[in-house]
């Protein structure tokens, strides 16, 4: 046996020393699995309204405020503040709700790979 014979046998043994036994390995964990279930917060932003602090304090029961958002037009629908797509406000039984338009740069598909 030469030398590069005994030096990758040493390498072989290091490297399977280095292996936990399999009884000891941490379980692993399905992370998308996990994910799933992490609540988050789904908002529909229905625009806003720059306006000084005089007209703020003029604020009264009945004062109306025009936002910039157009009439009719599609909503932001955004996920802890981050916007993935547009909604419109619908009625369900007695609550409102809201109907997905779009989705954009929201890869939930990659939760399951």
């Amino acid at each position: 046996m030469n030398d590069l014979d005994t030096m990758d046998g040493l390498i072989d043994m290091i490297d399977v020393a280095a292996e936990p036994a399999p009884e000891t390995r941490a379980p692993r964990r399905d992370m998308p699995a996990l994910m799933r279930k992490i609540s988050v917060t789904l908002t529909l932003e229905v625009g806003e309204a720059r306006i000084s602090l005089h007209d703020l304090a003029q604020l009264e029961p009945d004062s109306v405020v025009e936002l910039d958002t157009l009439a009719g037009a599609p909503l932001t629908l955004k996920v802890n503040g981050t916007a993935i797509g547009r909604a419109e406000v619908v009625v369900s039984g007695d609550s409102h709700a809201l109907k997905v338009i779009e989705i954009d740069g929201l890869d939930l598909d990659q939760l399951g790979a």
